[in-house]
């Protein structure tokens, strides 16, 4: 018998070729890369979400924090936090010391809750990598795992994968990069070098974005500057949130439809009427009512404020004059018309529309005039609904004025507006003041005298005092 037979029972052979026996301090259920997927069904909402393996929660919290650091690849850069960044920035301008602030507080709360793409643009030396590598810190002070790397040191380490003496192999670091809780990318506007990286550097970011994945990217270029498949993904109003670091000061004040700066500073609180015109007891508490809870709000804004009538019964007034109250405070404040946003949003218009959604989610004050008059589409109300979805899980300051009913909305809106831990419902019950008194008017002859037309407003008469 050669030395290579075997005899019946002898299993000497089957044990040679067996794999290796498994680390002990591998684990068996994520294999050492401490996360797992919730579901391998790409139709639920949770696909290519990772969550913390077993492993990982039975952790020392010492060595986990050691670990997270380690994986993140943050090196020297865990210097840079929340804590030492300077949080006006480094300006004397006190428009960019406040633009920069804002940034700081968007960027805390996307560490504290990372979720969709934080895109930071502007110059170099504006502070893009310390608000990035704060956010990458404050992830891992929590508990979870970032993963920083400037775009050029993500295709070099894929470059070097390829080689037989690789500390990590291709497939297995491509995998960590598309895949990473949390991952914080420097400096976009290295990766387009060759046909190679930009394809790569594609394969991570289109990954992403279908899976939804917590990202964060800095980039000193405009970000619809970029290759176009990555400009239409970094742009995507539903996931990406672009703020811009630091640049020319941002306008005060800014106005989508007519209620321009000059003709906004005609509506007051003191050009306001309380008791209106030919009212009964209960359109004049009503009216009255509106009026006082609108200025106690602009005196001390606090989530939404959204008031419900019929036209003319002095919505747009308040929100006006409540614009008016917060502008001389100091606020950033936007007066949008709705149907002249959606119009302003309409496609072929993108690179524009972009620029405008994200500097109305995030303006300190919106005021969101006459939902409900635009008309309405699957794409305006997906539209409406991004923008209010947005502040309201950033409890952003909102004033909304509306002629719908709650049950006349789009549900996913009205559901927004209705959450009473954020929003304060006034319904206004006077009438159209354009209208009040006027049916003697219209029964006259032609040839009596018409008497002027009543006002409710004490505004000057260009522009008239009481709108909405």
């Amino acid at each position: 018998m050669s030395s290579g037979s075997s005899v019946a029972g002898d299993t000497s052979s089957e044990v040679a070729i067996e794999a290796p026996a498994r680390d002990p301090r591998v684990c068996p259920i994520c294999e050492g890369a401490r996360f797992v997927r919730v579901t391998a069904d790409p139709e639920d909402p949770r696909f290519g979400r990772p969550v913390p393996c077993e492993c990982a929660t039975r952790e020392d919290p010492a060595q986990r924090r050691a670990r997270l650091v380690r994986y993140s690849r943050l090196g020297a850069l865990t210097r840079l936090t929340f804590n030492t960044l300077v949080k006006r920035g480094r300006t004397n301008d006190p428009a960019l010391q406040s633009r920069y602030a804002e940034a700081v507080v968007i960027a805390e709360r996307f560490a504290s809750h990372p979720e969709g793409w934080l895109v930071l643009t502007g110059p170099h030396g504006a502070g893009k990598t310390h608000l990035a590598a704060a956010i990458a810190n404050r992830v891992i002070e929590r508990g979870h795992a970032a993963l920083f790397l400037t775009v050029a040191d993500l295709l070099d380490h894929l470059r070097s994968s390829y080689g037989e003496d690789a500390e990590i192999e291709y497939d297995e670091l491509l995998e960590q990069m598309r895949s990473a809780p949390v991952l914080v990318l420097d400096d976009l506007d290295a990766y387009a070098e060759t046909p190679w990286a930009r394809e790569k550097f594609f394969q991570v970011v289109s990954h992403r974005f279908n899976a939804a994945l917590p990202t964060v990217f800095t980039t000193a270029k405009s970000p619809g500057d970029a290759d176009a498949r990555i400009a239409a993904r970094l742009t995507d109003p539903g996931l990406a949130q672009v703020i811009e670091v630091c640049g020319e000061s941002a306008p005060r004040y800014l106005a989508i439809g007519a209620m321009t700066r000059d003709r906004v500073a005609a509506f007051t609180f003191e050009h306001f009427d309380p008791d209106g015109l030919n009212l009964d007891a209960t359109q004049r508490a009503s009216l009255r009512g509106a009026f006082l809870k609108a200025r106690d709000w602009a005196e001390s804004p606090e989530g939404w404020f959204v008031l419900m009538g019929g036209t003319g019964c002095g919505k747009t007034h308040l929100a006006a004059a409540i614009a008016n109250a917060r502008l001389a405070a100091g606020d950033r404040v936007a007066f949008v018309n709705v149907p002249d946003l959606l119009d302003a949003l309409r496609p072929g218009r993108e690179g524009d529309a972009v620029v405008l959604l994200q500097t109305i989610r995030e303006v300190p004050l919106l005021i969101l005039d006459d939902l409900g008059a635009q008309k309405s589409t699957p794409w305006a109300e997906e539209k409406l609904y991004q923008l209010l979805n947005h502040r309201h899980l950033a409890r952003l300051h909102t004033v909304v004025t509306t002629n719908q009913g709650l049950g006349e909305m789009e549900p996913r809106i009205a559901s927004r507006l209705a959450d009473s831990d954020v929003s304060r419902l006034q319904e206004i019950s006077a009438p159209d003041y354009r209208t009040v008194g006027r049916r003697e008017f219209v029964a006259r002859a032609p040839s009596e005298a018409a008497p002027p037309p009543p006002s409710r407003s004490r505004a000057p008469r260009t522009p008239r005092g009481r709108e909405g």
